[in-house]
Parts: structure tokens; C-alpha cells; sequence
């Protein structure tokens, strides 16, 4: 059925129980896992230009908190007997790298987790899940 399955994860706590499932998924269907982690373009968030050694800082910071991320998930997946690479996507919003990421290394599924934000709050946050459901191609399979 599937055979290459990307898994979204931040690193968080709810991302951490699709990660449980997508892996436990893999197993079931002898599938191939890619880790993707994500890594937001630099914002100007007080509206002045940032300093090169800003930029520098939060890079470093971003690339070593990806690599924690997925090299725990590839641990795991490789005890667990499953064929497991990473990749990080830089400069993108969420739910376009993950959309990209699974296009450009030929995924077949997509899992990832949903805060499951309404009304307003998903309005004025967004839901990168939403967006991902949404405009991906690729069968997406949201957890909670």
C-alpha cells in the first residue's frame, strides 16, 4: 500500500504521538520513513533589519534543534527495524516544505499531528495541517 512515508515533527509533544503512529505504521507495512523537520525563513519580528551574527545564531540554533529531532525518530525507527533517513527544509513555511519534502524524495503518505485549533484561534494561527490536507497530493494522515 505504502511504501516511503514522510513524517512531520517539530519536536513537540503532540508531534511526538504522530511520529509513534507513522513509525508503528511503517512497521506494520514494511515501509521507508523520512523524518522532516522544517525550519521557518528568518521574520523580522521588532521591524528593524537583523544582524548577520543574528541570523547566524538562530541558524545554528534551528540546525542543531533539527538534528536532535530527527535523529531521536531515527533511533527509534532503526530499534524498531525500520528504514529510516532525515531530511531539514530551510526557508519555507511548514506545510510547504513538508509538501515539497514528500514531492522531491517520491513519499507515497504523508503523517504528521494537528493541535485541532477552531474558530477563531485557527483563523488568526492558521493550521499548517489544514494547509497541508489541503493542497498536498499525496494522501496526508492527520493524528491527534
Amino acid at each position: 500500500m505504502f511504501t516511503h512515508i514522510l513524517i512531520a515533527s517539530d519536536g513537540s509533544e503532540l508531534a511526538d504521538k504522530a511520529v509513534a503512529q507513522g513509525l508503528e505504521l511503517a512497521k506494520q507495512l514494511s515501509a521507508r520513513v523520512l523524518v522532516a523537520t522544517v525550519i521557518d525563513p528568518w521574520t523580522e519580528v521588532s521591524g528593524s533589519s537583523p544582524t548577520q551574527s543574528a541570523i547566524e545564531a538562530y541558524e545554528k540554533a534551528e540546525t542543531a534543534n533539527a538534528g536532535r529531532i530527527t535523529s531521536a525518530i531515527c533511533e527509534t525507527a532503526k530499534k524498531k527495524g525500520i528504514s529510516c533517513t532525515s531530511s531539514t527544509v530551510w526557508g519555507k513555511r511548514p506545510a510547504e516544505g513538508i509538501i515539497d519534502g514528500a514531492e522531491t524524495n517520491n513519499c507515497d503518505l504523508i503523517v504528521m499531528s494537528s493541535h485541532g485549533r477552531r474558530g477563531f484561534e485557527r483563523l488568526l494561527l492558521g493550521s499548517v495541517a489544514h494547509e497541508v490536507l489541503v493542497r498536498s497530493t499525496i494522501p496526508v494522515l492527520i493524528c491527534r
